[in-house]
C-alpha cells in the first residue's frame, strides 16, 4: 500500500539508507519479532520448554529469561521442563 510505501521512504532518508538495505532490514526484524512472538505464546500454553522457546526466538536462555521477566512473564519450570530441557542440551 501506499502509506507503507511513504513511511519506508521518509525512515530510509532519516537513516540514510537506501530503501532496498530498510526493507531488507525490517523483514528481518519482523521475522524476528514474529518467532519471539510465537515462541512466548507456545511457552506460556505450556507447549514447550523455555529452553526451546529460546532455540526457537534464536536468542540465549538468558536474554528469554529477561524478556519473560519484562513481559511480567510467570516463569514456568518443573521437573518435566528441566528434564526435557538436558534432553535437548544433548541434541
Amino acid at each position: 500500500p501506499l502509506e507503507i510505501e511513504k513511511e519506508v521512504e521518509k525512515l530510509a532518508l532519516l537513516e540514510d539508507k537506501n530503501k532496498s538495505k530498510l526493507i531488507r532490514e525490517l523483514l528481518l526484524l519482523g521475522i524476528k519479532e514474529r518467532r519471539l512472538e510465537k515462541a512466548l505464546k507456545l511457552y506460556t500454553e505450556g507447549k514447550i520448554t523455555l529452553w526451546k522457546a529460546a532455540r526457537i526466538s534464536d536468542i540465549s536462555l538468558w536474554k528469554m529469561i529477561e524478556i519473560l521477566r519484562e513481559r511480567k512473564i510467570t516463569l514456568q519450570y518443573g521437573e518435566k521442563e528441566f528434564k526435557e530441557d538436558l534432553k535437548a542440551l544433548r541434541e
